[in-house]
Parts: C-alpha cells; sequence; structure tokens
C-alpha cells in the first residue's frame, strides 16, 4: 500500500473511465426500456443465464451477482416472475432453496438485448479499453502482459 500512496493519483484517467463505463451504462439502460423492461431486471435475466453451467441460479445467488439485499432480489424475482420471464422450482436436493430459470420468453428478451449489447461494445470497446488502459498502465501492480493488451485493444 505504500508504493501505491506515493504514486500520483491521475484523477484524469480516472474521471475518462468512469464516463466510459457511465456512457456504456446509460446504453444499457435506455436499450432496457426500450425493450420494455427495467434495467434492473435485465441485469438480472443476464445474471440468471450468465451463470457457469452447473451453478444454481437462486434468488441468494442473484442478490450476489447484482450486488443487492435479498429481499430486494426477491422482489426482483417477483417481477420477473409476473412478467413471465422466469419461472421458479423447488431444488430437489434442498426443498427450501428456489431455483430461477429463464422462461423462453426471458430467453428471447436476453438474447435480442444481448446482440445490442455485443453490437455497442463494438463502438464502445476501444474507448473502454484506451480510458481503462491509461488507468492501469500507470500501475506497477499491473502485469506488463496485461498493460501491453490494453494498450492494443487484445485484453
Amino acid at each position: 500500500m505504500a508504493a501505491n500512496t506515493r504514486q500520483a493519483i491521475d484523477y484524469v484517467s480516472l474521471s475518462d473511465f468512469r464516463h466510459e463505463i457511465r456512457r456504456f451504462l446509460n446504453f444499457s439502460e435506455q436499450a432496457a426500456r426500450k425493450a420494455g423492461i427495467e434495467p434492473r431486471q435485465h441485469q438480472a435475466l443476464l445474471a440468471i443465464r450468465g451463470l457457469l453451467p452447473g451453478r444454481n441460479a437462486t434468488v441468494g445467488v442473484l442478490a450476489n451477482r447484482l450486488q443487492i439485499e435479498h429481499h430486494t432480489a426477491v422482489e426482483l424475482a417477483n417481477r420477473l416472475q409476473k412478467n413471465r420471464l422466469i419461472s421458479r422450482r423447488r431444488s430437489k436436493g434442498d426443498r427450501r432453496e428456489v431455483m430461477l430459470r429463464l422462461t423462453s420468453r426471458g430467453e428471447r428478451l436476453l438474447k435480442s438485448l444481448t446482440l445490442l449489447h455485443r453490437t455497442e461494445l463494438i463502438t464502445a470497446g476501444p474507448g473502454l479499453l484506451r480510458a481503462l488502459g491509461k488507468v492501469i498502465g500507470k500501475s506497477r501492480v499491473v502485469p506488463k502482459l496485461v498493460r501491453k493488451q490494453v494498450s492494443t485493444g487484445k485484453a
């Protein structure tokens, strides 16, 4: 930590990076709303669908992935289920555990939003990588290989 406190803080690079992140998140929020759902609902669909194989999507996992309180994740799951975007079923191994799963409607909506996001990342990605490269490129703790990948856009 002492080495980090001796380094100058590059507020401009940090601000630029936050700006690039915010621009992408703004795009994402608008895309979700245009699709008829709230941004957090889109994030939840992606969190559920994006789990590694073998990992069960539960309310607790959803809360962790979205960094929200358990009761907030319950309400989010309720809204998603009401809109027929997810279904719930009890775990066979532990009846207290409720599994969340995208419905075919939820899958279609998520696919549509994901394709839009991928296209946007093709456009916004280089700016995000440049801004990130400026922030971590000045850090001694970032391996040279990572700095090189970020600076060339091959990360």
